[in-house]
């Protein structure tokens, strides 16, 4: 039984893609090795792979022969119009590659595989060279003609239609729509026109590859005389219509399946370019018309599709460059957003239908239009004054347009949001003056091209700088360290937020001794002081500056470092006798005590000789612990370490203490073991439940008899039972045990108590032997009011200690407050009243000492001579009614419904003197633009004061802005403008703080005069006449403008007025010959007062000489010439002036040349 395996189209490097992939027939049976002989023709070639998956190409004339081991023929590659025959022989299979002959048979079926199972590992194909799936897959043929599935490889073919009247009536279940199936019928209609020529090339391989080459035949297309399998297009399975089919059907059949498919992508591809319009800035409309079909070609309309799949790809980087999809759709329009300004584009259709995409059309290109500028980035700063400031900008995106100008509008300082223009032009910086001292301006921009104005930028704010920085507050610690110290401080008040400024942090050693010295100097606020010693005191300040000058320090303030840990306490030793249930230990200090004093030390106990349980037994500032309530005879190990400000120590080195053992408890009264006889009796015991801390090593046991008091020992030993014997009958006999150790045998318990233990303490767990002697009562002092305290009592004689009494609780009566501590002065920044001033009020601060067992109510401050005060629960008050530059000693104490506690420790606090009155403000000189005020004495003496000024001037928003602080007594204000009114006040500062604002004192400057012309120009007109122009001045601020035109004749001393007027021209008449006359000119401003008219004249121009002469005949032309040149000498002495200086520095320039090269060099 033989089987076909559809071939498959090879796509590597080693085969030409030209040449087809065919599977080799495949013997089936019982799978014994076979020999296969593969032949090749002259001038051909085929490449086989074995099955270690390694190619062999093998060129003709060949004949290899195979060995087979499971009977099959491995994948053969063989070149295009070629397909391979196998032919058996004598059980010898030989592989012949002939020329491909197809032949057609409109009534067969095109046999299709689609194997359900995938190939023999040994020839599974590349993957590259698997084909895609095709759009259309039905199934394989079953009946006598199937192939055996153990065979099949699981490759899909290409689709191929057989002859459309012998299809069943469900052979077109398979189409999606009724497009479908009439495309289907045209390609049948083409592929009957089509079967007379392809029999013309069948000795000719075809022009392009074949996807499907024609499978392997028999002699008579046969094998052992099975059906050629088939299939139908339905989904049914049918069988075959005859047998002995020529197997060359197929293959033409798939070749006209390709045709088509490229007949529907040449269809696909015939789409004409997209046609752009509606052009704008960042859209366009791209509009495209569906593939049409070639004219020549005899097709229906019908065929043609009628909705395709468009993909349109735009490029902005040239023809060539790379595309980019903006639409995929079924319509035949779109408008393409998202696009630059002013950019050329390229556009490209591609259709796409039923899968198959045709290429894409030929690129159209476009300019989109262009438009505004993009919003330009945030002016920045580049340069600030007081009054002046300084932005520069960088050009935005022009898109397509040059940008021409820029408009930076301004909120004047007024922060109400509404915007004016502050400059429109093509500069990239304009400098913003006249503005007010420490003032925020708020900013915005925009660009301006042929196209439109942009929009605006967003609105930054910028201040103006001010004086000098205001003092800063004191520097807070933020964290504390051994060797370290973190510093943090603020802004001045009133520092504008984008005011450059930075800070001056200074620190004061005191052991050093010189003085402070800077530590920082930045932009931060914070900052960490390192390398400094431990539990040391530093005092520092920090000073503000700018770019005006620097702020005076601020408060000092003193802060401590941290102490260390300290060091390990001494090794504990014992003092005194080793009791059997207490003993007393001591220890030394470290030698380290980190920096700071030890407050707590704490000892630990652990019992025996390897427990790591370790208990604190002691904590407290003493260097000595009595150890009791032990165990007598036991192993016990100490060990200490102490607690400073700086942390816990490590701990000592362990002490072993052995509590010496004592005598064992009582015995319990022995037991009769059995019935007692009549002369004798069996007695047993248990050992004591006390063993005194040593083994029990003996007991005795003594005998009583009832009438008589004496006792006889009958037993000695260290058995726990005996036999007394030798006893009377009917006889009562009393019997007492009692047991020793190493440390002897106990008396009896009869002996006197020689002394009392008394324990006391504040916690239950912890009380220390505070009386021992024989008294039964003992006085305890230094108690705490209103505490509980706890005690217990232990009796002791010749035997031993007793056992402790109960713990008894006792609580001692309540008491007047304690004393209070941490009493302190604040500071004026630290008091929040708005009542309080530092020249007639001292505030002061306290803790709450303990109240003693009674709430309390009040405190007491003492403050001198005058009656105390008594203030509520509060821990702060300040005091007011006091005189300024006076020192005061104040004390306080606590109250409660008991009484009074005692006083503090006193403090001394000295209030500050008065702040000086403000000066009366004056104003020393004027113009039109500045004014200099003036207070005070102003003398030498009074710059040494240490009196400081501060002077403020009211803006265009009713604020008062800081003008000028410091120690002068003048103070020019300039830049104002004209016939404006301007608020001041003044107040003077000293040490003492900042005295009251003066009153609101008004100063007006005057309008100002014109400003001088220049020289006039005089034209002569005849011998007795000539022409005087001058300059034109515009109207000042509505004011109109007149001119005087004065002239001094001959050798007259003065000048005369011979015209005041509008005009800026004047004809003089009646010129005498050969007569100097001398003409000036001047502005005068025409002010309409409200108190009536007022002239205000401007200074006057330079003179200019002018000389009258007859005037002489043309042809004496030398004589006119000097005479011009004469009257344009004459003009203005200031042009002698200009060439004398002028000489004067090429002299002075040539002698420094001179001194340079020949001295100094």
């Amino acid at each position: 039984m033989m089987a076909e395996h559809p071939p498959l189209l090879d796509t590597t490097s080693i085969i030409s893609s030209e040449i087809p992939l065919l599977t080799s027939p495949i013997v089936s049976g019982d799978g014994a090795q076979q020999v296969i002989l593969v032949q090749v023709n002259p001038g051909e070639a085929f490449t086989i792979r074995r099955e270690d998956g390694q190619f062999q190409c093998i060129t003709g004339p060949a004949q290899v022969p195979m060995m087979s081991p499971n009977g099959s023929v491995p994948t053969i590659y063989v070149p295009p119009g070629y397909a391979p025959q196998v032919i058996e022989d004598n059980g010898v299979r030989r592989v012949v590659v002939v020329p491909q002959a197809p032949e057609f048979h409109p009534g067969g079926h095109t046999v299709i595989h689609r194997p359900p199972h995938p190939p023999l590992p040994g020839f599974l194909p590349l993957p590259a060279m698997i084909p895609p799936p095709p759009r259309h897959i039905y199934s394989p043929v079953t009946g006598a003609g199937d192939m055996a599935t153990q065979y099949i490889p699981q490759y899909h073919t290409s689709q191929v239609y057989g002859d459309v009247d012998t299809l069943p009536a469900h052979g077109r279940s398979n189409f999606r729509d009724e497009r479908s199936s009439k495309t289907y019928e045209r390609l049948q209609k083409k592929l009957k026109d089509r079967h007379g020529t392809q029999k013309d090339k069948l000795n000719s391989p075809p022009s392009s590859p074949q996807k499907c080459p024609s499978p392997t035949s028999e002699p008579n297309g046969l094998t052992k005389g099975q059906d050629a399998a088939g299939i139908s297009t339905g989904s049914t399975k049918c069988k075959s219509l005859g047998k002995g089919k020529s197997n060359s059907q197929t293959d033409t059949e798939v070749e006209e399946k390709d045709e088509e498919t490229k007949a529907l992508e040449a269809l696909l591809s015939n789409v004409a370019k997209p046609v752009v319009s509606d052009i704008q800035a960042r859209t366009a409309l791209l509009m495209w018309s569906p593939p049409s079909s070639d004219t020549g070609e005899d097709t229906d309309k019908n065929d043609i599709p009628e909705v395709y799949t468009y993909e349109v790809m735009i490029s902005s980087t040239g023809k060539d460059g790379k595309y980019k999809t903006v639409y995929i759709g079924e319509e035949n329009k779109v408008t393409v957003n998202d696009l630059r300004p002013a950019t050329d584009y390229h556009a490209k259709v591609q259709v796409e239908y039923n899968c198959v995409k045709g290429s894409p059309s030929e690129a159209e290109s476009f300019t989109t239009a262009s438009c505004e500028p993009d919003a330009p980035n945030l002016p920045r700063i580049t340069n600030r004054t007081k009054n002046s400031l300084t932005l520069q900008w960088k050009a935005s995106c022009d898109n397509g347009s040059k940008i021409h100008s820029y408009l930076l509008e301004w909120d004047e300082g007024k922060g109400n949001g509404e915007f004016c223009q502050c400059y429109y032009g093509q500069q990239k910086q304009y400098r913003i003056t006249k503005l007010s001292p420490a003032m925020g301006y708020t900013f915005r921009l925009a660009a301006k091209n042929d196209m439109g104005m942009s929009d605006f930028s967003e609105e930054v704010l910028y201040h103006t700088s001010g004086t000098a920085p205001t003092t800063p507050a004191s520097p807070l610690l933020i964290n504390a360290g051994v060797t370290w110290l973190s510093l943090q401080w603020t802004k001045p008040s009133g520092t504008p937020s984008d005011e450059g400024i930075s800070y001056i942090l200074e620190m004061e050693d005191e052991n050093s001794g010189y003085g402070f010295k800077p530590k920082y100097d930045g932009d931060d606020l914070t900052y960490t002081v390192k390398n400094l010693r431990r539990s040391t005191k530093y005092k520092f300040r920090v000073i503000a500056y700018n770019s005006e000058g620097k702020s005076s320090p601020s408060e000092t303030v003193e802060y401590i470092t941290c102490p260390d840990k300290p060091g390990v306490p001494s090794k504990p030793t014992v003092k005194g006798k080793i009791h059997a249930q207490s003993f007393k230990i001591i220890w030394d200090p470290p030698k380290d005590n980190g920096g700071a004093a030890i407050n707590t030390y704490v000892v630990e106990m652990s019992e025996g000789l390897s427990g790591n349980k370790w208990d604190t037994i002691y904590s407290g500032a003493a260097r000595e612990h009595v150890c009791d309530r032990l165990n007598p005879g036991s192993s016990y190990r100490l060990r200490v370490y102490c607690i400073g400000e700086g942390g816990q120590s490590t701990v000592s080195d362990s002490l072993l203490v052995q509590t010496p053992a004592v005598v064992p408890g009582p015995c319990q009264p022995p037991r009769i073991q059995g019935r007692p006889r009549a002369r004798e009796i069996q007695l047993r015991w248990g050992p004591p439940q006390v063993d005194g801390g040593s083994p029990i090593t003996c007991y005795g046991l003594e005998m009583f008899q009832a009438e008589s008091d004496e006792h006889r020992e009958v037993y000695q030993g260290s058995d726990v039972e005996c036999t007394v014997g030798s006893l009377l009958p009917g006889r009562m006999y009393s019997f007492r045990l009692r047991a020793a150790n190493k440390a002897g045998v106990p008396v009896s318990n009869g002996a006197d108590v020689t002394e009392y233990r008394l324990e006391w303490g504040g916690v239950e767990g912890c009380m220390q032997i505070s009386y021992c002697g024989p008294g039964l009562s003992c006085e305890v002092k230094g108690l705490l009011p209103a505490t509980i305290y706890y005690c217990r009592v232990q009796a002791v004689n010749v035997a031993g200690a007793g056992p402790f009494s109960e713990v008894v609780a006792c609580m001692t009566p309540a008491s007047v407050p304690a004393v209070v501590t941490c009493l302190r002065g604040l500071s004026e920044d630290e008091v929040e009243s708005p009542h309080y001033s530092p020249s007639t009020c001292l505030a002061i601060s306290w803790e709450e000492p303990c109240d003693h067992g009674s709430e309390i109510l009040g405190y007491s401050i003492d403050f001198g001579d005058k009656q105390p005060i008594t203030v509520g629960k509060d821990l702060t008050y300040f005091i007011d009614g006091l005189q300024p530059d006076t020192t005061y000693r104040v004390r306080i104490q606590a109250l409660n419904s008991l009484g009074a506690g005692p006083f503090s420790h006193t403090i001394k606090l000295k209030t500050k003197p008065l702040p000086p009155d403000p000066p009366r403000l004056e104003c020393a000189a004027y113009s039109s633009q500045t004014l200099k005020l003036k207070w005070g004495e102003g003398t030498a003496k009074a710059l040494t004061d240490s009196i400081q000024y501060h002077l403020q001037m009211e803006d265009k928003n009713g604020r008062f802005v800081s003008l000028y602080r410091g120690p002068c007594h003048t103070y020019k204000v300039q830049r104002l403008s004209e016939s404006t009114s301007y608020k001041f006040c003044i107040q003077a500062c000293n040490e003492a703080g900042e005295g009251p604002l003066s009153q609101e004192y008004i100063f007006t400057t005057p309008k100002s005069v014109p400003a001088a012309l220049k020289a006039p120009r005089i034209e002569r007109i005849n011998d007795h006449t000539c022409e005087i122009t001058w300059e034109v001045l515009q109207p000042m601020k509505g004011d109109p403008v007149i001119y005087c035109l004065q002239v001094m004749v001959g050798k007259d001393s003065e000048f005369k007025q011979i015209y005041k007027g509008p005009d800026w021209s004047f004809r003089y008449t009646g010129l005498q010959l050969n007569c100097e006359y001398r003409f000036r000119a001047c502005a005068i401003r025409q002010c309409q007062e409200a108190t009536g008219h007022q002239d205000l004249v401007g200074p006057y121009s330079a003179p200019v000489l002018f000389i009258s002469q007859r005037t002489e005949p043309p042809a004496s032309t030398n004589k006119d010439t000097v005479q011009t040149t004469r009257t344009q000498w004459s003009q203005s002495d200031q042009v002698c002036a200009a060439v004398i200086l002028a000489l004067f520095a090429i002299f002075s320039i040539l002698i420094a040349v001179i001194i340079q090269y020949f001295v100094i060099k």
